[in-house]
């Protein structure tokens, strides 16, 4: 049952989180109950129906729909990487579950899956003369950062590069839910999280940035099963406590893609990044969380927003 007693009430919401993130970040490997439980701090003969009965599905359906989203992202991400390897990737070691499973939640075979969206996608960037126009992009060096930038028509769009990025501890408050164009959602979350971290003297740290991960594709998740957090980076010492959870954003390869956007505008941006800049470019995504960076204020109602996209060569 659920806890009654806010504090106890976040408590709970803090140990599913960081069964979320334990999840997200072994998904190739086998999981038991009682390492789940474990990772909570939670009793192995309560755990079950705790998590069930706050995330509204067992531990093991949770794992199971979040291994076949991911490989429906890789499907379609990946589109030379075999399905065999895919299915391994995201933690099935028998690839005839794996299809039987995939099947059974998209109404598609893998292979049908990849080519059914694959050829919708291609197909629609064809019938777009704007979209057409907007694909052509140019590589050049840049001396003064010594890394390859892109030059872009796309008018949103300020500058396009590869960065490798550092490894980022941050403290993070989580929504499971709809969160497309809701800006009063993203200001109630932005302000608890900040009237958390003030007291705590968290800002003005060389470490301090602020920005949003997205731990699920919009495109192939259910709406109310979306889970987004808003988060701050803090020293790896930092305690957190309540709804308040500690994550770690892995370094690496990153298109780090800068854009001026207003409100309505993002999700023409983080389209533009996959649709035309991705296929072009050499780069296919990576397994890692993509993100959002604010790298200053809005300004008369402009967002300046970094998209961090992980990224590896094709």
């Amino acid at each position: 049952m659920k806890a009654q007693n806010p504090i106890l009430d976040n408590e709970y919401k803090s140990r599913i989180n960081k069964i979320f993130d334990y999840i997200e970040t072994h998904i190739d490997q086998p999981f038991s109950l009682e390492e789940l439980a474990e990772q909570a701090n939670f009793s192995k003969f309560h755990f079950h129906r705790i998590f069930t009965a706050m995330v509204g599905e067992t531990p093991f359906q949770f794992i199971q729909r979040i291994r076949l989203e991911k490989a429906a992202t890789c499907l379609l991400m990946n589109s030379s990487e075999s399905i065999t390897n895919i299915a391994f990737r995201c933690g099935f070691s028998d690839i005839s579950i794996f299809s039987r499973n995939f099947k059974s939640h998209f109404n598609l075979s893998p292979s049908s899956y990849r080519e059914t969206k694959l050829a919708n996608s291609n197909n629609r960037q064809m019938n777009s003369k704007t979209a057409q126009e907007e694909l052509k992009s140019s590589m050049y060096f840049c001396f003064e950062s010594q890394t390859i930038k892109w030059r872009t028509k796309m008018k949103l769009n300020k500058s396009v590069e590869v960065k490798t990025l550092p490894q980022k501890t941050v403290a993070y408050l989580r929504h499971t839910g709809p969160y497309k164009g809701d800006e009063q959602l993203f200001e109630k979350l932005w302000n608890q999280l900040f009237a958390w971290a003030g007291p705590r003297g968290l800002f003005g740290k060389p470490e301090f940035s602020s920005q949003v991960i997205y731990h699920d594709d919009p495109n192939i998740t259910e709406q109310g099963k979306l889970r987004m957090s808003v988060s701050i980076g803090v020293a790896e010492d930092t305690k957190v406590d309540g709804e308040i959870g500690k994550m770690i954003i892995e370094g690496g390869e990153y298109v780090v893609a800068r854009f001026e956007v207003e409100a309505h505008q993002f999700q023409e941006a983080w389209e533009w990044v996959y649709g035309q800049w991705l296929p072009t470019s050499g780069y296919q995504p990576d397994d890692r969380p993509c993100f959002e960076v604010y790298p200053e204020e809005p300004k008369n109602g402009k967002f300046t927003v970094d998209i961090c996209i992980p990224v590896k060569p094709i």
